[in-house]
């Protein structure tokens, strides 16, 4: 959500930032349902003073004996009802109108998000580790059907595409992933394990900006409730409708759960194998801080994400996006991408975002500090670390030999029993 007294304040700054993604023309059409719901307020609150004034003055016309007067006023106040009830619903329709236009526009980048409209013209911040000496590199899916341990057909033949199954050492494997990755932020990081929900209701969704504008991305159950395509959703949520004393933060989330997402938008990308799923595995990490300090959160965040990928000796570059290529909520977002052989180029593995005060404007989230009276929005920010399944891509690809076996990551093998390699030529 954003403030419209910013909006009045910068018209510029906000038609440009809209228009790069395609919504031009929309801070005219704000600025006029503004005035409107403005101007009715404005009639509502002279008809109210007025109506008052009369209703007072009736009571001394009684007093005084004057009938005549008295039913002069009381007429005047039965005509001030009827323009109470118009300028009431004046004041509705504006209002849920502008409110409607404003949910549905993207928030506003910072100043220093590059200008640009894809993945083409985003920046380059650093890389970390040489990408792993593969002859023929095998892809994940390959790899997993060749050990007998990843079944892409008997999903399908339960739940359709974009669905596996993985067996054995395999489902070991990533089910030791995300374990570690949980272990690795509360415990070094500093986060906070939760265990939230995995169906949330539209408030929830709403405040997190998934609703309206992406439903058709997301699983809705007959009773109206919804399964969330992140953890974001619930664990931003902890503070949805709250004030959170300013001593308190910053506040640090973690949870690792199932994510579900229909993948409305990406019809034919990625149908192989388990890098765009329906159902996937997250470790999700969200952060609600002061405006003063949600910068140095950001890249905490992100190097809390990379520290995944370091211990896990896996290859990565870190992205700053441009405007044009973050998502809905974002005001900054850094992508990790992790090298896949098999594909010979990096591919995202976690999305890590600052979202300044628009969701906490959506959810009305605030903080006070002792002491004071008044209250301003927290700052929001989500980011994944990492998602489980593109990490096991990842190990599979880059821990490959020749003969189809997969070396265990050092960091992974107290939780795989000692483990040191699963699969092999059969």
């Amino acid at each position: 959500m954003h403030d419209i007294r910013a909006i009045r304040e910068n018209p510029e700054l906000y038609e440009k930032a809209w228009a790069a993604k395609g919504s031009s023309g929309k801070v005219e059409e704000i600025l006029a349902l503004d005035a409107r719901l403005r101007a009715a307020q404005t009639a509502l609150q002279s008809a109210q003073a007025e109506r008052n004034d009369a209703s007072k003055k009736i009571g001394q016309a009684k007093a005084r004996k004057d009938e005549a007067e008295a039913a002069r006023l009381m007429a005047h106040v039965e005509a001030l009802k009827k323009t109470l009830e118009e300028q009431g619903e004046v004041e509705r329709a504006a209002g849920d109108e502008l409110k409607a236009i404003l949910s549905s526009l993207p928030n506003i980048p910072a100043p220093e998000v590059p200008d640009g409209a894809d993945e083409h013209d985003n920046v380059e911040v650093r890389r970390w580790g040489e990408p792993f000496a593969i002859g023929q590199a095998k892809d994940h899916a390959t790899l997993g059907e060749a050990m007998g341990l990843m079944d892409f057909e008997a999903a399908a033949r339960m739940s359709g595409a974009r669905f596996v199954v993985l067996k054995g050492q395999l489902a070991r494997l990533e089910r030791a992933i995300g374990q570690f990755m949980l272990d690795l932020q509360t415990q070094e990081h500093g986060y906070t394990e939760v265990n939230p929900p995995l169906l949330v209701n539209d408030a929830a969704a709403y405040g997190t900006d998934k609703l309206p504008k992406f439903a058709e991305d997301l699983f809705q159950t007959t009773d109206g409730r919804w399964l969330i395509p992140t953890a974001e959703v619930p664990l931003t949520s902890l503070v949805m409708g709250q004030i959170v004393a300013e001593e308190e933060l910053p506040l640090r989330f973690t949870a690792l759960t199932p994510c579900f997402r229909s993948e409305a938008g990406a019809s034919g990308r990625d149908t192989r194998g388990m890098i765009r799923q329906h159902q996937f595995n997250k470790v999700e990490l969200v952060s609600v801080t002061t405006p003063e300090e949600s910068e140095a959160e950001h890249e905490r965040m992100v190097a809390c994400a990379e520290a995944v990928l370091k211990r896990l000796e896996l290859p990565f570059r870190t992205m700053l996006l441009c405007r044009g290529d973050m998502g809905f909520g974002a005001r900054k977002t850094y992508d990790l991408e992790v090298w896949l052989p098999s594909q010979e180029k990096y591919r995202e593995i976690s999305s890590c975002s600052n979202c300044g005060d628009f969701q906490a404007r959506r959810m009305d989230a605030r903080t006070k500090k002792a002491g004071e009276k008044g209250t301003r929005y927290v700052h929001t920010l989500n980011g994944s670390g990492l998602a489980v399944g593109r990490t096991l891509v990842a190990v599979l690809e880059n821990y490959q030999d020749e003969g189809g076996r997969i070396a265990i990551p050092q960091a992974l093998q107290p939780y795989m029993g000692g483990l040191t390699h699963i699969g092999g030529e059969r």
